[in-house]
């Protein structure tokens, strides 16, 4: 895994706790494949709260491109203000 600062270790935290932002996402950004995030959310968090993120997460079609009933979508919500360190809104 690449050395990360803190910062984006944060960032991905929240992306992987986000219902409708894919792993997909997370990888086009961070360079980080899914089992990486698992790895890292499985590092980062409290053993209870990586479990209740695994359970949430595990066969959620909105965390996993190829399984969305939809091609193309947001990565948030259009009433969700802009997140200023999200390299991708800076595109």
């Amino acid at each position: 895994m690449n050395k990360l600062t803190d910062r984006a270790i944060d960032r991905i935290i929240e992306m992987a706790w986000e219902d409708r932002t894919t792993f997909g996402a997370i990888k086009f950004q961070f360079g980080l494949k899914e089992q990486q995030v698992i790895e890292l959310m499985r590092n980062e968090l409290k053993p209870k709260s990586f479990r209740l993120w695994r359970k949430r997460v595990q066969g959620r079609k909105t965390k996993h491109s190829n399984l969305r009933d939809f091609n193309q979508g947001r990565f948030k919500c259009n009433r969700q203000r802009q997140i200023s360190n999200n390299s991708i809104s800076k595109r």
